[in-house]
């Protein structure tokens, strides 16, 4: 697996990492953890090095079950962990933001326990809370730092001022926002910024929550606790409309002899040297195909051919209902 530096840190990754938060959360029930351990295992032995998760996703199952699948390879791998939400002692759920200092050193006192880790490697603000100043944040990720709890700091959906201002207090070592061919909002704005500052950029969803990989369609039924139910980009005629998009890189795959899958994460590689997608699975063999993305080669000519018939298509939907749009871009 090729090797890529986030940024201008001295953080190295593969080309390629997993997001581990579908293992557990959003797309139904959690998945049997003695079946995911050997699969993030399974992703070691393929040369992955970086691994996503949060306290939010199950909430705190991802996060033990991470670590101890990854308990082997410590001093071996990366895992970027996630603070910013308060969760409901009582149920777990989600009850809004917070990104208090205190709350930030008490996030990382137990994800480093879950995890089993000495050090968070990447510790993302996961969402920007409007109610605590960035340079509060950054401050507070920088101490943790100092005091060798964490190793890097990273943000999630922000914007380029609160980057900005986030960078000036403690140099930000990646962004992790939503970014593939169906979701391009960072091109205009974000991405221009991360050259300029040497920040690297983490685009979860890669695949687009699973659409782009050409196996879902408007007859695909979804388990009940999926959270693409509630997306207006998942509604059966925002699915018909969306298809244009993965007959374009299906056609490309078929001169390349890749799937519509590694054709997609094919071309966030060919975008920038510092961009690393973090697809998410729970199969061995889509593991292996998302991997398999790292080799296929785009050229010039079909990068362009791509962009031209993706500037000809409307995506149709929403990416999130409008409550969760408001807490992004910031």
């Amino acid at each position: 697996m090729q090797q890529r530096k986030l940024g201008k840190s001295n953080l190295e990754v593969s080309a390629i990492g997993l997001g581990c938060m579908g293992m557990s959360f959003g797309y139904g029930p959690a998945k049997d953890k003695q079946e995911m351990i050997p699969l993030i295992r399974a992703a070691v032995e393929r040369g992955v090095t970086f691994f996503d998760t949060a306290e939010v996703y199950g909430p705190f199952i991802n996060e033990d079950l991470v670590g101890e699948a990854l308990a082997p390879f410590r001093g071996q791998v990366v895992i970027a962990t996630k603070f910013g939400f308060q969760l409901d002692p009582n149920t777990g759920k989600q009850a809004g933001l917070n990104s208090r200092p205190e709350h930030i050193r008490q996030v990382a006192e137990e994800s480093l326990k879950r995890l089993g880790v000495e050090a968070i490697d990447l510790f993302y603000q996961h969402r920007v809370d409007p109610d605590v100043p960035i340079e509060d944040v950054a401050g507070a990720v920088k101490e943790l730092i100092l005091e060798g709890k964490v190793k890097h700091f990273g943000l999630s959906e922000a914007g380029v001022k609160t980057i900005r201002r986030a960078h000036a207090v403690q140099p930000v070592t990646a962004l992790q926002s939503e970014y593939s061919l169906w979701t391009r909002g960072p091109e205009k704005e974000v991405l221009p910024a991360l050259e300029e500052l040497g920040i690297g950029f983490v685009p979860f969803s890669p695949l687009g929550k699973g659409f782009l990989t050409g196996k879902m369609d408007e007859n695909t039924k979804l388990d009940g606790t999926d959270f693409r139910n509630i997306l207006p980009r998942f509604t059966p005629e925002a699915m018909r409309a969306n298809r244009a998009l993965v007959d374009l890189l299906g056609s490309i795959g078929e001169r390349k002899q890749a799937t519509p899958a590694q054709i997609a994460l094919a071309w966030l590689l060919a975008q920038k040297k510092w961009i690393v997608p973090i697809p998410g699975t729970t199969k061995l063999h889509r593991l292996e195909e998302n991997l398999g993305a790292a080799s296929v080669e785009l050229t010039p000519d079909d990068l362009q051919e791509i962009e031209s018939a993706a500037s000809q298509i409307t995506v149709q939907g929403a990416r999130y209902p409008e409550h969760i749009e408001q807490m992004t871009g910031r």
